[in-house]
């Protein structure tokens, strides 16, 4: 029996269980080893950590936890299932631990526009996030690819950045792109709108994206392309317990609803990080999984003191005698 199982090794999951190991607790971390960030340069935003790659970031994260007497265990989960009080989580190599309460911090998945040459460059010089990448891209050919009724936002959060954006259509419909054409804020700004399906994105042999080129041929110079990915969150295991991801209302992607804490809807799974909050980056999702790792270690507090006052009142009980 371990007090707590986390699931997932990012930020979110090892700074939950920093907070845990810290309170005396028993975590076990499982990780994939497959972090959201992996191909970024560096992590950005994050104070103190300002550019520093993310796996090293993660090795001291792990450092520390384990510091603490906590233990990552590399893998992958299965399914998690109600077990009495606790719960039993199945691992991908057949093997299970029991918990008493359950940190969910497995992240997401961007699932990205099925355009040749856009995968390839993600995280390089293909971006999602102004505040993630947007320094980095800072007076460069942006061009936005419109995916989402997030691509509008993006397309002014990118124009802080530089001088020189196009939104390309790509697969909006007849109306919704004589609405980008004609819209007053594009305008305003000078965002350029091209209509018509991207059919590549394009890059040189010196390992740098140069363009985007239309399905009519139409080639376009950009140095970035930025594009709202659907995010859809790792939460597959949890099905069991009843617990999915719904629509979130932004329209980005899927979530696993929470209260403030991190706690989800069935008792004992708590869930931080990505999973549950799509525009949360590194600092804000460690900090979701401190905030859950407290509020867990606070939960078995009252658990473990209510088992106490029963022990305590129980007739059966032998009194001490002080001498």
């Amino acid at each position: 029996m371990t007090e707590v199982v986390i699931i997932g090794g990012g930020a979110a999951g090892l700074n939950g269980a920093l907070m845990l190991a810290r309170s005396r607790r028993s975590v076990v971390v499982i990780d994939a080893g497959q972090p959201r960030n992996a191909p970024a340069a560096g992590v950005h935003g994050l104070l103190g950590r300002e550019g520093m790659p993310p796996a090293e970031l993660l090795a001291r994260g792990r450092a520390e936890v384990e510091m603490y007497g906590g233990t990552i265990r590399p893998g992958t989960v299965d399914h998690v299932t109600r077990d009495g009080d606790g719960f039993v989580v199945a691992l991908g190599d057949g093997t299970s631990l029991r918990a008493r309460r359950i940190l969910v911090a497995s992240g997401l998945v961007d699932e990205l526009p099925d355009v040749p040459g856009l995968r390839e460059r993600w995280g390089k010089d293909v971006l999602h996030c102004p505040y993630c990448h947007g320094w980095e891209a800072r007076d460069k050919a942006i061009g936005v690819l419109a995916t989402s009724p997030m691509s509008m936002h993006q397309a002014l959060l990118f124009r802080q950045l530089s001088d020189d954006i196009t939104l390309f259509t790509h697969t909006c419909t007849p109306a919704e792109t004589a609405a980008l054409v004609a819209d007053e804020k594009l305008a305003a700004l000078g965002i350029r709108v091209v209509a018509g399906k991207v059919a590549e994105i394009v890059t040189e042999a010196a390992d740098r994206l140069t363009g985007v080129r239309l399905e009519d041929g139409t080639l376009v110079s950009r140095d970035v392309v930025t594009v709202a990915a659907r995010m859809v969150p790792r939460v597959g295991f949890l099905a069991g317990l009843g617990i999915k991801p719904i629509e979130h209302p932004s329209g980005m992607g899927d979530y696993v609803p929470a209260d403030p804490t991190g706690l989800t809807e069935v008792a004992g799974v708590w869930i931080a990080g990505n999973a549950t909050d799509l525009a949360a980056q590194v600092g804000s999702a460690a900090a979701a999984g401190a905030l859950a790792g407290a509020r867990i270690n606070a939960d078995l507090v009252e658990e473990d003191t209510a088992a106490a006052v029963r022990r305590y009142s129980s007739p059966s009980k032998s009194p001490s005698v002080s001498r």
